[in-house]
């Protein structure tokens, strides 16, 4: 029977002392049609071990609900690494971070009273025994003691950062146990002395996270980890964007030299990213240590695979590095080629937003304006109304705005109250009408104290100091109207600037390849092929262009949905390459 284990000094692969050489992949941030494709790269840049979160939301869109088809196919993910003859490292979490929606958790579990977070607190726990009974079975029939590739499974994730709870981290010791779970258990924490003790156990191995300063980080870990292998289950070789700040890179020479001190060391790594993948849709996730700041699309993470998967200056320089404790193949990732370019521009029909809302279901009526998880919007936009009669201008005031509201009268726009510029209110203008605000929730915070709370407007409502009450509210599913063959249908063909908010709809034949779309000039909004989200775009940047992964598109009768909130220029470019921002500030 094959055996992972871990010895005095080394990790031990059948009794033999073993080198981990990860490379981070999340399967939820690639089309599952090109997982094979992004792990045969991590193969031949000398990585013999695939590590991969598992994002419980993405699971669980209800309580009742643990989908693993498709996208969500864990196992399959799982035997597409074993066919590769990789290894694989599992991290379920139930918290992963990782720039995610809510790192992770689902929105459904803090509508749950009393539920408390990465504790040993029994409604928590329940739901996380429920999540982990479905997700560990998968795993435990794919470990490497039954001849599957799976090595080893980490338990929470940098729980040192967050909380200090013991008996939390022996529960979910014991459900992964009793789920079958042989391989060795992990912890990671970040290179620092406090953290690392209160992120594990003693049972438990401790790894590290860190992507500098090689010698000192290992000597931290190393008084925590008196024993056994060290491992830097994170090295950060790059590190993701906020919408309206620079694209982050890093140098790869540097970063190689760091990689290639950790490895001469005897240490094992996970190199994260290796392939950072797409927050397609509205999975990204948020920071907030006193601003907001919303995650962009993008997670290429100048990591050394690029967002499209290809290689890059950092891939080769790696490649080199891993070369030196490991025999490489002969061939290579490819390098990038120009992409297909082109205009979409003839046979555009364009639909106003409001055209749309007034013919869908689920409206809902309150006294009080409700937060997204009260209206069970799990992610998105929701559409608050009400009727307002003003003799002289007067301000709309709420406690907070979580995250993004544009406020409309009678569909003309009043402006936008923005968090991340810690706007609360704005000033209505005398007169009466229909007032609307179309809240955004631009991703839930993914580390930190504000995980778990609400979105939407924090009320109650002021409108000239009073309370301003009786609304209609439509948790707005975008995706469901961007999917809908009747979304425009009946518009005719137009040309030249398009209004917001609306939607905009191409049938057009694309070039069956990886594609990327152009942004620039549009204001703010979601694009759609073929009924795949590609994800948010802003002018705020950096990112300027969305990726198009080549199986979602057919090459015949394509389909192109733009959600467009504040106005664009109309017609809608394909560029050759990506564009993923300056630099610098």
């Amino acid at each position: 029977m094959p055996t992972f284990e871990i010895g005095e000094q080394d990790f031990l692969l059948d009794g033999r002392p073993h080198q981990v050489l990860s490379g981070a992949l999340h399967y939820f941030r690639v089309h599952p049609d090109l997982w094979a494709d992004r792990i045969r790269s991590a193969r031949l840049m000398g990585l013999n071990t695939i590590e991969t979160y598992v994002a419980w939301n993405v699971h669980a869109p209800t309580p009742d609900v643990f989908d693993t088809t498709g996208p969500r196919d864990l196992g399959r993910f799982l035997d597409l690494v074993a066919a590769e003859g990789m290894h694989a490292i599992v991290r379920p979490g139930p918290y992963i971070c990782a720039e995610w929606d809510n790192g992770g958790f689902p929105a459904w579990l803090f509508r749950m009273p009393g539920v408390g977070v990465r504790r040993n607190e029994p409604t928590y726990m329940k739901a996380v025994q429920q999540y982990l009974e479905h997700v560990l079975p998968i795993v435990a029939e794919r470990q490497v003691t039954r001849g599957g590739p799976v090595i080893a499974v980490q338990v929470e994730n940098e729980y040192g950062a967050y909380g200090d709870d013991k008996d939390y981290l022996r529960a979910l010791v014991a459900i992964n146990r009793a789920q079958g779970i042989e391989v060795p258990l992990l912890t990671c924490d970040q290179a620092d002395d406090a953290m690392l003790e209160r992120g594990g156990l003693p049972e438990l191995h401790r790894t590290a996270t860190f992507g500098s300063r090689t010698p000192e980080r290992l000597e931290i870990l190393r008084r925590h980890q008196p024993t056994g292998p060290l491992m830097c289950m994170e090295f950060w070789c790059g590190w993701f964007d906020h919408w309206g700040a620079h694209h982050h890179t890093t140098d790869p020479a540097q970063s190689a030299a760091d990689l290639d001190a950790l490895l001469a060391a005897g240490g094992s790594v996970n190199v994260y990213m290796f392939h950072g993948g797409t927050n397609a849709g509205f999975t990204s996730g948020a920071n907030d240590k006193g601003v907001y700041q919303p995650t962009v699309t993008s997670y290429d993470y100048d990591a050394p695979l690029a967002e499209d998967g290809t290689r890059t200056a950092k891939y080769d320089a790696f490649r080199e590095v891993l070369g030196r404790y490991t025999a490489l193949p002969a061939e290579t990732a490819p390098a990038r080629r120009p992409a297909p370019t082109g205009v979409l521009a003839d046979g555009r029909r364009t639909v106003d937003l409001w055209s749309v809302v007034d013919g869908l279901d689920g409206w809902l009526d309150a006294h009080d304006v409700p937060t997204h998880e009260q209206v069970a919007a799990a992610s998105g936009f929701v559409l608050y109304r009400t009727s307002v009669d003003l003799a002289e201008p007067a301000v709309l005031a709420f406690t907070e705005v979580r995250d993004r509201a544009q406020v409309f009268l009678d569909g003309r726009p009043v402006g936008v109250i923005d968090r991340s510029e810690r706007g609360t209110s704005l000033t209505l203008p005398a007169g009466a009408g229909r007032l609307d605000v179309l809240v955004e929730d631009q991703g839930r915070v993914n580390y930190g104290p504000r995980i778990g709370e609400a979105k939407g407007l924090i009320g109650p409502a002021l409108l000239g100091g009073r309370e301003l009450t009786g609304w209609r509210v439509l948790p707005l599913d975008v995706d469901a109207v961007a999917a809908s063959p009747a979304l425009a249908a009946d518009a005719p063909a137009s040309a030249g600037p398009v209004p917001g908010p609306s939607f905009s709809v191409w049938e057009t034949d694309l070039p069956q390849a990886d594609l990327f779309v152009s942004t620039r000039g549009w204001g703010k909004g979601v694009v759609w092929v073929n009924g795949t989200s590609l994800g948010r775009y802003w002018s705020k940047g950096p990112q300027t262009t969305l990726y198009v992964p080549a199986p979602a598109v057919t090459g015949r009768d394509d389909r192109v949905v733009v959600l467009e909130l504040l106005g664009g220029p109309g017609d809608l470019a394909l560029v050759d390459a990506p564009d993923l921002g300056h630099t610098e500030f």
